[in-house]
């Protein structure tokens, strides 16, 4: 099975909330750093939030900033991205991503990957 399964996804209007979530199987994220990254049609890889392996630490794009709040629950082995205030913009794929270490907000940084779940805001 995958090692992250991404959930949560769906079509929403502009303004409205959707919470994504990240889990993982085979393995225990407790140690892991966790990032969810998004890329929309014709639109490099975006770096949206990602979160310490304590949870004491959490980043955000300008783009997501004061809408988007990243947080994790290790004993349920899962990691959220509650996103509000949504715009058009933000519609693309988010993935998750695991890695054993600090954050980053640079894919290549991270080892494990989910498959992707769709976000489409629109009216």
């Amino acid at each position: 099975q995958l090692q992250l399964v991404e959930s949560g996804g769906g079509l929403v209007q502009p303004g409205g909330s959707l919470r994504l979530s990240c889990a993982a199987s085979e393995f225990t994220l407790n140690y892991y750093a966790i990032g969810w990254f998004r890329q929309a049609p014709g639109k490099e890889r975006e770096g949206v939030s990602c979160i310490s392996s304590s949870g004491g630490s959490t980043n955000y794009a300008d783009s997501v900033k004061g809408r988007f709040t990243i947080s994790r629950d290790n004993a349920k082995n899962t990691v959220y991205l509650q996103m509000n205030s949504l715009k058009p913009e933000d519609t693309a794929v988010y993935h998750c991503a695991a890695r054993m270490g600090l954050c980053t907000r640079f894919g290549a940084d991270f080892g494990r990957w989910g498959q992707g779940t769709q976000v489409t805001v629109s009216s």
